[in-house]
């Protein structure tokens, strides 16, 4: 039973669809980022950058326990553990290595900061809200989008013709296109790639993990929490 350290936001739901896409049994464990659950040291033992998700497999490598943190090195571990969703050949390999990386240094850092500028900067006190970095990472979403929409035009998945931890990485982040202000209508291909995978029971499922916690994070308490430290 893997041990998973999770909230409900587009980093946590990486984890949750991999772990329903491989029928892996596991055990939630809530870490309310609003409440500063993340900055536990218990966690940080896990998780020393104090961000979740964050994952324990009690049957780790040779049988011994292992714990990983940071979402893209959790979904290859568990790829590899399970032998699935990594593609067939090297190529294939390559290919969702790239995809992934692509996801981690891109679409998650600046939609995050597109969310924060569109969204919750306006909203705190004093407000900030600030023409510049919204027009720039609206903008640079719109880019990463745009890329992804030409090679979606010629394949069925990110990584070529099969599903794999690459979809799964960037699902949850593009899912949330509308508050990120990007014109859908721009990138046809991806809205199909967006419809498809989301289509999936196990990206469902693990989209519906304790959603009913998920926050806007208006509260002057989660602000001081994730904004100001």
């Amino acid at each position: 039973m893997i041990d998973l350290y999770f909230w409900p936001t587009p980093n946590g739901w990486k984890v949750s669809i991999a772990l329903e896409e491989m029928e892996l049994p596991y055990k939630t464990h809530l870490i309310n980022i609003g409440k500063g659950d993340q900055f536990d040291p218990e966690f940080l033992k896990i998780a020393p950058n104090n961000r979740m998700p964050a994952v324990v497999d009690p049957d780790g490598p040779d049988g011994a326990p292992v714990s990983v943190f940071e979402s893209g090195a959790i979904l290859m571990y568990l790829a590899r553990k399970t032998k699935r969703f990594y593609g067939k050949t090297e190529r294939d390999q390559i290919a969702v290595e790239e995809w992934l990386m692509w996801q981690m240094g891109g679409v998650g850092p600046m939609a995050g900061q597109a969310h924060h500028f569109l969204k919750y900067a306006p909203q705190l006190d004093p407000p900030q809200d600030l023409p510049y970095a919204k027009d720039r990472y609206r903008a640079e979403v719109a880019r990463l989008y745009g890329v992804l929409d030409r090679r979606l035009a010629d394949n069925e998945y990110v990584a070529g013709d099969f599903y794999s931890i690459a979809d799964m990485s960037i699902w949850g982040w593009a899912s949330l296109w509308e508050g990120q202000q990007h014109n859908i209508d721009d990138t046809p291909h991806f809205a199909r790639w967006l419809e498809t995978v989301g289509a999936r029971p196990g990206v469902q499922a693990g989209r519906a993990l304790y959603a009913d916690l998920r926050g806007d994070h208006r509260d002057k308490q989660s602000q001081g929490v994730l904004f100001k430290r």
